[in-house]
């Protein structure tokens, strides 16, 4: 005898218990047809009839009442574990790991933990903050944040922000001192506070836009870092000119400890997205964070592939 069709064995179950295809039928949402066809496959699978039908009743065979007897509680638990699984399946829990750049922490991640971490107490979000490149899948995140250029075309990407603008900043002290920068090429007569990438070896050079055209400037000065709020201090301390997302240095420019220069040559970029493989666009933990980002960020319309444009 092969191996019965185990599939069938809940709609057994629903109808022995009800003795009524009908009412079987209906407890599983399916058609007393359906339910039927299922339980004869069953029947012709065993070599033996389960039920005794007429118009007007539905009874158990001797066989029928034994097959409920002996295998009616496994069948339930089996089914009330696989119902509890989908239910558990279907929540967000666990742990949700996101590789995220250190902009990211400071234009916009706070916000969305603090109300991803309210509608989702059974998640814990673990975090690795790194401006490299990093390929998710490979090292077991399940999403990520980056701009536009870095993310590979087979993901699926979320808008996170609106466009970026870069600005270079200074004391007053330093422009003072120093003067004010007309013109990207000016820069290499100041003292610059330099951005490296763990990534690679070489300082970053400094992106403008001239006219439509995009400008880099290799700059020099007395400190090179990978963090920005590091170069920010050392920029209100007068040591030199920090170049920064001048949404990070918001707070510093609205208070004057910090002024911008070389406005007019300011660089903009798209900004930063959410992005994940398109398998785990279902995962509960990375839609619900989707979901979040949606409302606190202002992200639109559904998830689309990185290669849709920003």
């Amino acid at each position: 005898m092969r191996s019965p069709p185990v599939a069938q064995l809940p709609v057994f179950l629903a109808v022995a218990e009800r003795r009524s295809f009908t009412k079987g039928a209906r407890a599983l949402g399916m058609s007393p047809s359906a339910a039927s066809q299922a339980v004869a496959r069953l029947e012709h699978e065993l070599g033996t009839p389960l039920f005794v039908r007429t118009t007007r009743s539905v009874r158990l065979t001797d066989a029928g009442a034994r097959l409920l007897h002996e295998a009616g509680p496994a069948i339930r638990s089996v089914c009330a574990a696989l119902s509890g699984l989908k239910a558990a399946d279907n929540e967000p829990s666990g742990v949700l790991r996101l590789n995220v750049p250190r902009i990211a922490c400071r234009v916009c991640l706070p916000r969305l933990l603090e109300v991803y971490a309210q509608r989702c107490p059974g998640v814990r979000c673990d975090i690795v903050v790194d401006d490299r490149r990093v390929d998710i899948v490979k090292n077991g995140f399940d999403a990520g944040i980056r701009s536009a250029e870095a993310i590979h075309k087979d993901m699926v990407r979320v808008r996170l922000t609106g466009p970026l603008r870069f600005a270079v900043v200074g004391s007053k002290r330093y422009l003072a001192s120093a003067g004010r920068p007309r013109e990207p090429r000016d820069l290499t007569a100041h003292a610059c506070l330099g951005w490296r990438s763990l990534a690679d070896e070489g300082a970053y050079r400094w992106e403008f836009s001239d006219r439509g055209r995009e400008v880099e400037v290799a700059v020099a000065g007395p400190v090179v870092s990978n963090d920005t709020q590091l170069l920010m201090a050392c920029a209100e301390q007068g040591m030199g000119l920090a170049f920064v997302v001048e949404e990070e240095a918001a707070g510093e420019i609205a208070s004057g400890r910090l002024q911008t220069v070389l406005d007019d040559y300011a660089l903009q970029v798209p900004g930063l997205f959410l992005y994940f493989p398109r398998a785990a666009r279902a995962a509960p933990n990375v839609r619900a964070f989707v979901a979040c980002a949606r409302e606190v960020l202002g992200a639109k319309g559904p998830p689309r592939r990185a290669d849709a444009g920003p």
